[in-house]
């Protein structure tokens, strides 16, 4: 993910009544090149300010400023004024959205270890700052490895845990990130993250882009064991991304119904009643019918699992999903709890009929041409029953 566009700043593109032209735009650029590489303090403060300014909605403008990464890193090291390093900062970070050669370069030009630092700071806005530049270079797939080698993670984890409100949401999107490399989920583990994953998905909107990260990141845990334990422990946790799988975006819910499944396939016995106890069911019958078609599967394989026995149990009772639900519905305890059930699978199977009838309707338009009777051109297409 590649989500900072310089939400920090106070001012925004709409400041300016129209776009500068390519002629203008290209003549700031050098300007603005040329302070950056002058001996004046003031000049190279001027000039990062007016790089970020250039560089803010601008693709254009961030290929023409690319040489301008190694100056500004040089910018944030710690015999620089700590008012460089903001601006300098600031300016990389808009030099790096939506542009994986600028994102590759700046780790390069050996920005990671001023970052971190920055991370570590007791200036809150740098390390905001530091922590969205972390998210920023860590959509790169060539720099996950590296930002994880720095000793990156457990920061992160920390400002996850004790950051503001911003650098919270951003921590995670960053570990997010990360946690698609193959080598990241374990070290992100050893940090102990699940508590604080939970606690910034129980405050923040279901719907939310937050929120889709969390879950994301929740489901590469609990492909370990120790990620597992961790959710089910945490007090709320389970409920917390049965929360999402109900009312997330359909890419969240998509995560949360994989996070659910992937516990239930590594021990159905253990799991099993953690996930049917927060009442999952009325948001998995919605998710087989509403859903990505990869969260209809997943919904319809754990709604499988989470029943008495996860096998047919005859041919008299054949293997359909009311079956499966009906049999799950006659072991959950609480009466609200089991009509909102009942009331979801009745919808549930309304909603399919439904469908079918459209489907079958729809198929039977394409194949009946207005010139031939209807026995003798559908009879390959729809099946006797």
């Amino acid at each position: 993910m590649d989500s900072f566009t310089d939400n920090h700043s106070s001012s925004s593109a709409s400041d300016s009544p129209r776009a500068p032209s390519p002629s203008s735009s290209s003549s700031a650029t050098n300007r603005a090149l040329q302070l950056l590489h002058s001996d004046d303090p003031d000049s190279k403060l001027e000039a990062a300010r007016e790089i970020r300014r250039l560089t803010k909605t601008s693709q254009r403008c961030r290929r023409h400023l690319s040489a301008a990464v190694h100056p500004l890193v040089r910018m944030l090291r710690p015999e620089s004024p700590e008012p460089h390093h903001e601006s300098a900062l600031l300016a990389l970070l808009n030099l790096a959205v939506k542009d994986e050669k600028n994102k590759i370069n700046i780790i390069e030009a050996g920005a990671l270890e001023p970052i971190i630092n920055f991370l570590r700071s007791e200036n809150l806005n740098l390390q905001e700052y530091a922590t969205a530049a972390l998210l920023t270079l860590s959509a790169s797939a060539v720099n996950k490895p590296f930002i994880s080698a720095s000793g990156a993670i457990p920061l992160l984890v920390e400002i996850l845990r004790d950051g503001s409100t911003q650098a919270k949401f951003d921590a995670v999107m960053a570990l997010s990130n990360l946690s698609t490399h193959p080598d990241n989920p374990s070290i992100i583990l050893e940090s102990n993250p699940i508590p604080f994953i939970v606690d910034l998905l129980k405050f923040c909107k279901k719907s939310s882009k937050t929120a889709e990260k969390c879950s994301a990141l929740i489901e590469s845990l609990v492909g370990f064991e120790e990620g597992r334990t961790a959710l089910t422990s945490q007090e709320g946790g389970v409920l917390a991304v049965v929360e999402v799988l109900e009312n997330g975006s359909l890419q969240a819910r998509e995560h949360a119904v994989g996070a659910l499944l992937m516990m239930c396939e590594s021990n159905r016995c253990k799991y099993r009643e953690p996930i049917l106890r927060e009442g999952v069911i009325p948001g998995l019958l919605e998710l087989t019918v509403q859903g990505t078609p990869k969260s209809q599967t997943k919904a319809q394989t754990l709604l499988r699992l989470l029943r008495e026995s996860p096998y047919p149990r005859s041919e008299l009772q054949p293997d359909t999903l009311e079956n499966i639900v009906c049999n799950i519905i006659s072991q959950i305890d609480g009466e609200e709890q089991s009509g909102k059930a009942k009331k979801m699978l009745a919808e549930m199977v309304q909603v399919s009929m439904e469908q079918s009838l459209r489907h079958l309707q729809q198929r039977a338009l394409v194949c009946t041409p207005t010139d031939l009777p209807i026995a003798s051109s559908c009879t390959s297409e729809v099946p006797s029953k």
